[in-house]
């Protein structure tokens, strides 16, 4: 029996030996024929959008719903089903699909937009213009050609969020883009992780973008287990996931606001990490295994993809755990003279607070202080060894970590 590691993996993947037999159905790209405890949801977006079909303009619709909840999946699946019946007709239909989150800036985002329009980089250059200039030559782009479009924003919230009064002001151009084409049409289609989205939006967008709204509740433990059981008929071979670590993943995925993305994450994981292991079957420790690596992780992912700046909040954070808004902003301003950064205003900074306060990483109690009102105090809620060891190897921060 060869004992060295490297050639007994290797061994095993020359022989074929896999417990997987299809990769693809384990990622969260994957789109299966039949999208399951979503019939009603299908339903609604389904007639929603019929009016294209008919040569008219459908209404904006704002889709609501936790992560995981098979929003993106729904609307995929209707927009490809679309696509396959406008091929045959002679009415210019576009359906455009971008995400907030691919793109760092706004101005990144309108161009994904203007490509899938097919406007060239001769046509709109990569970067240089004004936002304003972007968006009235995607407006000449679509009355040129007279497309009736339909476009999603996935993870709108996002874009609202990152992009404060820009962005909002861009929904608004969005919702209201009708209004200034003479011929053909946009549907605005925005998928938001936010019930409370709308509650920051400006009333004018409010009133224009949720003509319609469908909303995607969360799935219960039994629910999840039928959408893993479909994964994995699809994914493994027979008989390879135990029922105890099926009813886990369920469970563990439940507990996190019903979120099936997670539930076939785990599986996946922890379907490698049996792999790996070279064992016959998926157990319960390898579920477990598997959601304490996907929790450092994720945690690892999201720290790294902050700006500076809110890196330094972060670490002021660690710093002075426990402590007021201003009390935090003081240990910032310290940081930003220790790596000659200038610092935000206060304001900003308590703003860029709240946004990695909904991320998570960070958490906000509001502390009654008597005679001297309330205040806000912010703890990190994951490990400072965890921020230390993904911070410490970038060269900005490595003197102050």
């Amino acid at each position: 029996m060869n004992d060295d590691p490297v050639d007994r993996l290797l061994d095993a993947a020359e022989s074929g030996k896999s417990i997987i037999k299809d990769r693809k159905v384990l990622h969260f790209t994957y789109l299966p024929d039949v999208i399951l405890h979503r019939k009603d949801e299908q339903e609604k977006l389904t007639q929603s959008l019929l009016p294209i079909l008919k040569q008219s303009r459908p209404s904006n619709i704002l889709i609501y719903g936790k992560p995981g909840t098979g929003k993106t999946l729904v609307v995929k699946k209707i927009l490809t089903k679309i696509q396959q019946r406008v091929e045959k007709s002679n009415f210019p239909i576009k359906l455009i699909y971008t995400n907030s989150k691919d793109e760092t800036t706004l101005y990144g985002l309108l161009v994904s937009i203007g490509r899938q329009l097919g406007l060239e980089k001769e046509d709109l250059p990569p970067t240089g213009l004004a936002t304003s200039e972007v968006f009235k030559r995607l407006l000449k782009s679509i009355e040129t050609n007279q497309y009736n479009i339909i476009l999603v924003i996935d993870e709108i919230d996002y874009l609202a969020h990152l992009v404060s009064k820009t962005g909002k002001d861009i929904l608004y151009q969005l919702t209201r883009a009708n209004e200034r084409l003479k011929k053909g049409s946009m549907t605005l289609v925005g998928i938001s992780n936010d019930l409370t989205f709308k509650d920051r939006l400006d009333g004018r967008v409010i009133s224009s973008l949720g003509e319609e709204e469908i909303v995607f509740t969360n799935y219960d433990v039994n629910q999840l287990k039928e959408i893993l059981l479909d994964r994995i008929k699809e994914a493994f071979l027979d008989d390879v996931v135990e029922t105890s670590a099926l009813n886990l993943c369920a469970a563990m995925a439940g507990r996190e606001h019903g979120d099936a993305r997670r539930a076939i994450d785990l599986l996946r994981v922890a379907g490698e990490i049996a792999e790996r292991q070279q064992s016959e079957t998926v157990r319960e420790e390898h579920v477990r295994i598997a959601s304490q690596k996907m929790e450092e992780d994720k945690e690892v992912t999201a720290l790294k993809s902050y700006p500076l700046h809110e890196k330094l909040l972060i670490i002021a954070v660690m710093k002075a755990s426990g402590l007021s808004t201003g009390e935090i902003f003081s240990a910032y301003k310290s940081l930003c003279k220790a790596i000659r950064q200038k610092e935000l205003t206060q304001r900003r900074v308590t703003q860029m607070l709240g946004e990695i306060e909904m991320s998570g990483i960070i958490s906000g109690k509001i502390v009654h202080q008597g005679i001297h009102g309330r205040t806000k105090k912010f703890t990190l809620t994951i490990s400072a060894e965890t921020v230390k060891d993904t911070f410490k190897n970038e060269v900005t921060l490595e003197d102050i970590i």
